[in-house]
This record gives structure tokens, C-alpha cells and sequence, in this order.
């Protein structure tokens, strides 16, 4: 969206580090970020202004915190960019930026021009990100997608997607892609007829892409949509499930949960051959201290391996905050990090409690065995979508790698050759997969160890 006569960088600090010579190269530095990158973002910003560039931020964390930066950035382009960036833009072309900008309109994405995809080094990555929606017909109590891009969803035409994809596969990607929506299917009619046999008439000709998306639990109840999207290429799907106590739904408005088997949704997905991750909370105010085993139990039960527990956090623009607000219960800002076992408001249940309930979910659930029993659990349930994709020579690698410390040094040693040989015997298909999930249960014990159970 910038003018194309400005020489731009593009540096991902996910991925690398900001150089002392991009700052020296530079005259602006305009910086974008998340909550959880808060801390981040003020010390990029003090090294440009130490640097004497201008500085420009926007994106979600300056759109929810702007109030706090102000004295951190020269120019606050907020909201969405569609609508604030070309009154900047005009402004700074005749010396006469402002410090703030700001709208409330959700603009139309259907004029969203395709990201440059040549400004980033491919090769950092293992999943890439397109975008086909923003918003989401849902309003649950603790998220702020709402009040920041609406509930009414808004979609791209299938004619940019397919522009986004071919130009990331024309530069060599040929890994996956995650579709960054808020809710993947909050539109489904626009999903039926345009989007999905567009991908399932694209994948003919760039097969051995898998897709992985964010949708709401009624996706189980349309068995044509769950078939559609397998054909499309979608081999996973995050669901924020929450809970498993209906207090708890009804407490944060999670409608779209209540009144379901939601074991036998996620099972419903899983055999529809999609992979299902989920999202957990503790902390509401209806938990009692039985919350934490029934989310192990529903958690063990369902088969869903990657499970993201966090502790209830409050977030500006959300219900849950507001109200916590107006109850004197708010502790500080959130850390916007759903692993950090920590939590920005007082709890109805004893803060020592919920706490060390927390790691109690997290012990077990990512311990060797009953994490390769959950594996087990899912691959009984899974039915694998065909696939074209090849073994490439990274993915001997991981495996050789994972022998190593996973099947030799690793504590679990027993239960990765256990689920290993279980696979390979009762479905051998999956082997590959289940070397993949061992390696991943790998990583969240790490992640709980370091930053949740020290």
C-alpha cells in the first residue's frame, strides 16, 4: 500500500534481527505488532529514534494501546490501513503529518492489493500467511476481533487469493499456507460457491500445499463444508473451544459452543479428515477448582494433540474488560501471551489456585505418555486427506534428528517408539504425521517448561 517509488525493507523479527545498517539505510521506520510483542516494539522504536528516523506504527497493539505510545512514535496510523493510510500518505507528501489517525469504517478488501511477497525471505519460514476475510459473526466476551475489524465478515474475491497464492508459488514456496482469518467460515455461502472450488481447481495444478485455518465449532454440523475445504487442500483447523462447562460458555458468550457434544464435533472434524487444535481457558468466573481435570479429561478424551491452554486474560475493546473495569478487578495491561501463566485480573477462585490449576493441565496433558496417548487418540479418529506431497530431504532430516533425542536421549523414549510402531502397524499412512506430532509435543513441553512450569 506504500507509494511505489519508495525503496522499501521489509525486516521480521520473528524471524531475524533488525541491523544496525537497515537503520542506517533508512529514513522512516514503520513498525506493526501484536500484544505479546509489546515489549519488543518499544525497544525497536527506541533504537530508530536513537537512530533519528521518523517513526510510524500501527496494527493491532497500537490500535488497542495507542494511548500508551504516543510519546514512543512520531505518526499513530491506526485501525485498518485500507482507510488510514492514504490521508497519511497525502499529509506527509506535503510536510503536514499528524500524530494520530484514526477511523471507525471497515473498509471494502475486495481493493486490498496483494502483499509483496518478494520483500520476504522465503526461506525463514515454514508456513506462510494470506488473508481471505477480517471480522467475525460471533461475539465472545474475552476477544476483541469484533471491535476491531466488526461481525460482519468481509471477503476477498476468490481472483485475489488465487493472485497471492500463484505469486507465492511462482517464487518457489512450496510449503503450507495458513489462512489468517478470524473465522474462516463466517460467510459460508461466499465459501461454497467461490472460494473452495476455486482452491479445489487451483490445487490441480500446484498440488502438495496444505491449508490451515481458524473456524467456529458449527463447521462440524455442515458435513458438504467440512468436504469441501478437505478437497480444497485444508489439512487443520484451530477452534477456540474454551471449555467443556457450560457456565463457563455462557459466561463469556461462547454461543456457538453451548448446548453441544463438543467431543463428538471435534471427532466429527477429525474424521472428516481435518486435523483440529484447539484453544483452552481457565479462570472464568464460574470455574471451580473440578474445571482443571474435566479440561484434561476433555482434552485426553477428544484427541486433540496441539491444545493451547492460557489463563484468562481481559483485553481493551472487550466485553470482559469492560466489565472488569467497572468491578475495580482489572490487574494492569495484558501480556497479550496465552503461555506465560500469568493473568491481568482478580479471580473469583484463589489466585494460588487457579495458578498452580494451571500447570497441573499443562504437566499432564504434554508428559510423554499421556501426550503419544492423546497421538494414539486422534489417529484412531483421522481420516488422512490424499495427498501429492513428497518427502523432501528436511524431512529425513527431522526424522533421523528425532530418533535422536526424541527415541534415544528423550524421556518419553518408550512412548515415541510405542506410538511409532502402533502407527505403522494399525495405520501405516500416518507414520509420517505421527513422526510430525512427536516432534511438535516436543516443542510444547519445551515452551511449558521454560516459560509456564519454571
Amino acid at each position: 500500500m506504500l507509494p511505489e517509488d519508495w525503496s522499501v525493507r521489509l525486516v521480521d523479527l520473528n524471524v531475524t534481527r533488525l541491523r544496525a545498517k537497515d537503520l542506517a539505510w533508512a529514513d522512516m521506520a514503520m513498525v506493526s505488532g501484536m500484544v505479546v510483542q509489546r515489549d519488543s516494539a518499544r525497544r525497536v522504536l527506541r533504537r530508530c529514534r536513537e537512530a533519528g528516523l521518523t517513526t510510524v506504527a500501527g496494527g493491532p497493539l497500537f490500535t488497542i494501546e495507542h494511548e500508551a505510545f504516543r510519546s514512543d512514535v512520531d505518526h499513530l496510523v491506526l485501525n485498518e490501513a485500507e482507510v488510514t493510510l492514504p490521508p497519511f500518505l497525502r499529509d506527509l507528501e506535503r510536510g503536514q503529518a499528524k500524530p494520530v489517525y484514526t477511523s471507525d469504517q471497515f473498509p471494502d478488501i475486495r481493493q486490498t492489493p496483494s502483499p509483496r511477497w518478494e520483500l520476504a525471505d522465503l526461506k525463514r519460514y515454514g508456513w506462510m500467511s494470506v488473508q481471505y476475510s477480517r471480522g467475525c459473526p460471533f461475539a465472545c466476551d474475552f476477544c476483541n476481533v469484533t471491535s476491531l475489524f466488526g461481525r460482519r465478515p468481509r471477503t476477498k474475491t476468490s481472483a485475489q487469493i488465487l493472485v497471492e497464492l500463484d505469486t507465492l508459488y511462482d517464487r518457489g514456496w512450496r510449503g503450507g499456507v495458513f489462512f489468517v482469518d478470524d473465522n474462516f467460515i463466517g460467510k459460508k455461502g461466499d465459501l461454497k460457491q467461490n472460494l473452495l472450488p476455486a482452491l479445489i481447481e487451483w490445487k490441480k495444478t500446484h498440488p502438495g500445499i496444505p491449508f490451515h485455518t481458524e473456524v467456529s465449532m458449527n463447521l462440524a454440523d455442515d458435513p458438504d463444508l467440512m468436504h469441501l475445504m478437505v478437497e480444497a487442500g485444508f489439512h487443520m483447523v484451530f477452534v477456540g473451544v474454551e471449555t467443556p462447562d457450560e457456565a463457563g460458555l455462557a459466561e463469556c458468550s461462547k454461543k456457538q459452543n453451548q448446548g453441544r457434544d463438543l467431543v463428538a464435533d471435534v471427532k466429527r472434524l477429525q474424521r472428516a479428515g481435518l486435523q483440529v487444535q484447539g484453544g483452552f481457558i481457565v479462570g472464568f468466573d464460574s470455574d471451580s477448582p473440578s474445571i482443571f481435570q474435566r479440561q484434561i479429561d476433555f482434552i485426553q478424551k477428544s484427541g486433540i494433540v496441539t491444545a493451547m491452554v492460557g489463563l484468562l486474560q481481559a483485553i481493551p475493546g472487550t466485553g470482559l474488560y469492560e466489565r472488569l473495569e467497572r468491578e475495580g478487578r482489572l490487574l494492569g495491561t495484558s501480556s497479550g501471551d496465552n503461555v506465560d501463566g500469568t493473568t491481568n485480573l482478580i479471580p473469583r477462585m484463589n489466585a494460588e489456585r487457579l495458578r498452580r490449576g494451571y500447570q497441573t493441565i499443562l504437566k499432564h496433558i504434554y508428559s510423554p505418555r499421556h501426550y503419544y496417548q492423546r497421538v494414539r487418540t486422534f489417529l484412531r479418529e483421522y481420516r488422512a486427506p490424499e495427498t501429492t506431497a513428497r518427502i523432501r530431504f528436511q524431512d529425513i532430516m527431522a526424522f533421523v534428528r528425532s530418533i535422536v533425542r526424541l527415541g534415544i536421549f528423550g524421556r518419553g523414549r518408550f512412548g515415541y517408539w510405542g506410538l511409532l510402531a502402533w502407527t505403522y502397524f494399525c495405520r501405516p499412512e500416518l507414520v509420517p504425521l505421527a513422526v510430525t506430532l512427536a516432534i511438535m509435543g516436543h516443542h510444547c513441553r519445551t515452551v511449558c517448561r521454560l516459560h509456564v512450569l519454571k
